[in-house]
């Protein structure tokens, strides 16, 4: 028997009732010292096993450990199995210990469930855009936000231009359209700012420990920094956008209109944007529909969408 075979055999006798050393090992056919081996290697890999030293004692599981579940069922396993390709692909760091883990469910599941596993592997895949290997770089990042380690970054503001050094206090990872960012405290600006990592040259861990924000939400934050900076004193327009259900629903999962959205009905959404995006961002995020959308209001939208389009003919005619 191999020596996760072993683990596994000595947590099962201890799901049933507490057992010695001795008895364990005579069940096993090995010895004593094997035992403490084992015992050791499922502490360390977050077994709560308890240990009773003297007459009577020997070894024991807590009671709500004995009643949850060690295995998952065929649900848990088919989610775990199926997120787990979204995660490739992504440039997510710890794809290596994913495989082990997945071939460690299988190994302890039965024919019946291997083969329910494997129809549904491929059940669901995901496509994801070419990208730079960036692995070593966004597990850097992910242990600085775990353990609080201030790292020192080599920046490229834009792709070509000039390289600047700065120590950041990494807050949080996240992965948007393609690209990963994180959010972090920079030491220079003395600001939470975002960072593209695939324009981080160079990383490095310093000594320096940093505390995280409570309840800080790396997400919510790129969120808020893309949309466009709403000046509170500008008139709010309303922008009346009438398409079939589909090209609205996309429309409304945009992250500018979905946090612009006040009224969805039957064919029609209805947004309040602030006059600056109006006609800045908005022409150009909608242009792509072509005519898929009709702009029912405001009439400056509409004139705007059809300067685009004149301009645009003009370049290409030439």
């Amino acid at each position: 028997m191999s020596k996760a075979d072993h683990m596994l055999s000595i947590l099962w006798m201890l799901k049933q009732r507490g057992r010695t050393a001795g008895e364990l090992a005579e069940a096993l056919e090995i010895s004593v010292r094997s035992v403490y081996r084992y015992i050791d290697a499922l502490c360390i890999s977050g077994v709560p096993v308890i240990a009773d030293s003297g007459t009577g004692g020997g070894y024991s599981l807590p009671e709500h450990f004995i009643e949850a579940p060690l295995f998952f069922d065929s649900e848990e396993q088919r989610s775990l199995l199926q997120a787990s390709s979204f995660a490739r692909g992504t440039g997510y760091p710890y794809v290596e210990a994913l495989d082990r883990a997945i071939s460690k469910l299988k190994r302890y599941s039965n024919a019946q469930q291997l083969e329910q596993m494997e129809r549904h592997e491929n059940g669901i895949e995901s496509i994801h855009s070419p990208s730079l290997p960036l692995t070593h770089l966004i597990q850097e990042l992910e242990l600085g936000t775990a353990n609080g380690h201030t790292l020192q970054m080599e920046y490229n503001k834009r792709n070509g231009g000039t390289v600047s050094s700065r120590a950041i206090d990494p807050y949080g990872l996240v992965l948007w359209k393609g690209q990963w960012y994180t959010v972090a405290y920079c030491h220079q600006r003395q600001e939470i700012r975002s960072f593209r990592v695939d324009r981080m040259v160079e990383l490095h861990r310093t000594e320096a420990i940093f505390t995280r924000p409570t309840d800080f939400s790396a997400r919510d934050f790129l969120l808020n920094s893309l949309l466009p900076v709403r000046n509170t004193e500008e008139t709010l327009v309303t922008v009346v956008i009438a398409s079939e259900e589909g090209i609205l629903n996309d429309l409304c999962s945009h992250w500018l209109f979905g946090h612009t959205l006040v009224q969805r009905k039957d064919g029609q959404a209805r947004f309040q944007v602030d006059e600056t995006s109006l006609l800045t961002y908005v022409p150009y995020f909608l242009l792509p529909y072509g005519t898929t959308l009709r702009i029912m209001e405001p009439l400056a939208l509409k004139q705007k969408l059809s300067s685009i389009a004149t301009d645009l003919a003009a370049h290409y005619r030439t």
